[in-house]
């Protein structure tokens, strides 16, 4: 009988775990959202359409109320979600994550500001915000090639001005 020979060690490299920053990944996906599929971007702009609604409706916030609380939304989305998206893009080793999809959040939220609480309004809002963020027109497309979590997000931002721009257009010829 032959002795057993000892196993042959691996020359494959180990297997490498993402180290995740648990806020960072928890603002830059929302919650989550950014894993589903198809189009993570499209779910989350959805989200914020229904947060503004819920705001709007189920809260019944007077319209400034809404505008300020819309403001407010923005701003703090921007402050955590430039620094998230930088640190979920260095840890996942991707420029600019499908997966991150605060940027969609705020851009699709710039869209709604000064929007009439109702759901016309509304789907006007997200299909124009949706249109200009996958096709990006100028300077929109040339944003992302700023640095890290601000080129992941301004370019959002560009195309939420873009939508608020039309939408706003549109209510005054409507």
């Amino acid at each position: 009988m032959k002795a057993e020979e000892p196993a042959a060690e691996s020359t494959a490299p180990p297997v490498q775990t993402m180290r995740k920053t648990l806020w960072a990944w928890a603002v830059a996906t929302l919650f989550g959202i950014g894993g589903l599929r198809p189009g993570p971007g499209t779910w989350a702009s959805v989200a914020a359409v229904l947060l503004w609604a819920f705001a709007a409706r189920a809260v019944h916030l007077a319209p400034h109320a809404l505008l300020l609380a819309l403001i407010a939304g923005i701003a703090l989305a921007l402050a955590l979600g430039i620094p998230a998206s930088t640190i979920a893009a260095r840890e996942s080793g991707i420029e600019d994550p499908g997966f991150v999809v605060i940027d969609e959040v705020i851009g699709q939220w710039i869209a709604l500001l000064f929007c009439p609480a109702d759901w016309a309004h509304a789907l006007i809002a997200l299909v124009l915000f949706r249109l200009f963020d996958i096709f990006k027109p100028p300077p929109a497309r040339q944003l992302e090639r700023l640095p890290a979590g601000w080129g992941i997000v301004f370019d959002d931002v560009a195309a939420g001005l873009y939508a608020l721009g039309i939408a706003s257009l549109t209510r005054i010829w409507y």
